[in-house]
């Protein structure tokens, strides 16, 4: 097995840059943030981002917990790979973390400047500074479970092999705002979600009216509850369907929460001279 190591100091781009130079090295596992990764899925690990502290999150990074860095090894072990890179701060890091997983210490070191200009790494010390945004090299779609109310943005990036120009590779990332952000907790009023839903779900054919049940909001997300009153003659699984569907993309586009799960009630059927006298009423 070989070993390689990505080394830059916290926020110079470690994570965005990654999978190019993996895929320029030929490398296709990847050690980052206490993750064991291999293309689109996370093999083990539990990601240091998902920490309350920045101190936890070091020791997660470095595969401190034994039970942790037992799960990764034993991974490792099982699927055998020919090349893995290590992302760390430091070569010292680096080398700890090989240690910690019972690997080859790095035997190629590649630097954040190697791969980046100054700018790049200007601009992302930058955006970790003002907005701590943090990237994570996976799909938004493989550790959404994990990041409840955290994720921002997907984002998308092609990159060529140096040595074969026609070849080319496309990676995909998420960018996350850590459980121990420096900006603190944001607080999002329940009367905003309550109303983002209610507006969405009245502009759906078929709705003549939306009201919010309740509310329930914990660490694992976002339970929504609501009630609606349907025009006569819709199919009615198909349009409580659509209204779950449609809540839950607005919500989380708009505000950054993640929606557990969104309950929808029908309590009425009414027809549609009656939803136009109702409506009118409350002109």
């Amino acid at each position: 097995m070989k070993t390689y190591a990505l080394i830059g100091s916290s926020g110079t781009g470690k994570s965005h840059q990654c999978a190019a130079v993996a895929f320029q090295e030929g490398i296709e596992y990847l050690i980052d943030d206490g993750l064991f990764i291999h293309g689109s899925k996370i093999l083990a690990g539990r990601s240091a981002k998902r920490e309350k502290t920045k101190m936890a999150a070091v020791k997660r990074a470095i595969f401190i917990d034994p039970q942790h860095a037992r799960q990764v090894r034993r991974k490792i072990r099982e699927v055998k790979p020919k090349s893995i890179l290590i992302l760390a701060t430091s070569e010292r890091m680096g080398n700890y973390i090989a240690d910690r997983l019972q690997i080859p210490l790095p035997e190629k070191i590649i630097r954040i400047e190697d791969v980046s200009t100054r700018k790049e790494i200007e601009q992302a010390l930058e955006i970790r500074e003002k907005e701590n945004r943090h990237v994570i090299p996976i799909p938004t779609f493989a550790i959404e479970k994990d990041f409840p109310g955290y994720l921002l943005d997907p984002i998308k990036a092609f990159f060529m092999n140096k040595s074969k120009k026609s070849s080319y590779q496309t990676a995909e990332r998420s960018i996350v705002r850590p459980l121990y952000s420096s900006l603190g907790n944001y607080f999002l009023s329940e009367n905003v979600i309550e109303q983002i839903a209610v507006y969405v779900t009245e502009q759906i054919e078929g709705v003549a009216k939306a009201k919010k049940n309740t509310i329930v909001s914990d660490n694992s997300g976002i339970i929504l509850n609501l009630s609606v009153t349907l025009i006569y003659g819709v199919n009615v699984p198909r349009i409580l369907l659509e209204i779950q569907e449609k809540v839950k993309e607005k919500i989380e586009y708009l505000t950054g929460s993640q929606i557990k799960r969104v309950n929808v009630f029908a309590r009425r059927i009414v027809l549609a001279d009656e939803d136009k006298t109702s409506k009118k009423r409350h002109v």
